[in-house]
């Protein structure tokens, strides 16, 4: 059942949503290569909770870690852990926060020094498929067409493969709710959006093919052919002419490039 929130818990939500742009934007400002992701993750936790939240992400289903960090060819759910970090890697954070009841769910992908020419390509072409499908989240459009514009940019137009096993969401009181945003499909189909439906728009997009698998530890989901994947994600409220971002990458792009250790221009 989707759940329409009111304008009153939206403005709620979006609070939810700007700690975590807050929270990436902290992490943006000390990346580099070095750097465990375990330290990077305990700095998450600790930026959180200093705002008198909680990290959705700790404990849920049994994810043992206050965020995701996936670097490489890892597409999403990578455990922290104690490697460093190293030039050129491409890292991928996503966070969560329950404030007052209500979730915020999103990630940004970094990249530490320069970077190759193909992977500047595949995070601008990602990037810019967020934004493609965000149009298309509006009142009486359908999922389907969030989907169509994603897949449209990034596979038809540009030859990348789209992830089919993992898809974006509503999120409100619950961290994943209805209904379900692939990041490919028809126009046209899947559900029809109200106006004031919060969605998790997340497009994860891998260099080569689609096809994913998980390890062992049941989270980690990495690209069967080794090659690199880039995920953006944004909360959006589905508005009647255009739609409402709720979280805010502003911070998090101003803190990118003030960083010499981060490339930014892709």
């Amino acid at each position: 059942m989707m759940i329409v929130k009111t304008d009153e818990q939206v403005e709620q939500m979006r609070q939810s949503a700007l700690l975590v742009s807050k929270t990436l934007s902290e992490i943006a400002k000390i990346l580099k290569p070095g750097i465990t992701t375990l330290y990077i993750d305990d700095l998450i936790g600790q930026i959180i909770r200093d705002h008198q939240a909680i990290p959705s992400f700790l404990n849920y289903k049994g994810y043992p870690f206050n965020s995701c960090i996936s670097v490489n060819d890892v597409v999403v759910h990578g455990f922290p852990g104690k490697n460093e970090l190293r030039e050129k890697d491409i890292v991928s954070i996503d966070a969560g926060v329950i404030l007052n009841g209500w979730h915020g769910d999103h990630a940004y992908t970094f990249v530490l020094s320069d970077a190759d020419d193909e992977v500047k390509r595949l995070m601008r072409v990602t990037k810019d498929s967020l934004y493609k499908g965000i149009e298309k989240a509006i009142a009486g459009n359908y999922t389907g067409d969030i989907a169509w514009a994603i897949q449209e940019h990034t596979e038809r137009k540009n030859g990348y493969g789209v992830v089919r096993e993992l898809v974006g969401h509503g999120l409100g009181k619950n961290l994943h709710e209805d209904p379900q945003v692939p990041n490919y499909g028809k126009r046209g189909s899947g559900k029809k959006l109200k106006e004031g439906l919060v969605l998790a728009i997340e497009p994860m997009i891998n260099m080569g093919k689609r096809q994913v698998y998980t390890e062992d530890d049941g989270w980690t989901v990495r690209t069967e052919d080794g090659k690199p994947s880039v995920h953006f994600e944004h909360d959006v409220c589905v508005r009647k002419s255009k739609a409402d971002i709720l979280s805010n990458y502003q911070p998090i792009e101003a803190a990118e490039k003030s960083n010499p250790n981060l490339f930014w221009n892709y």
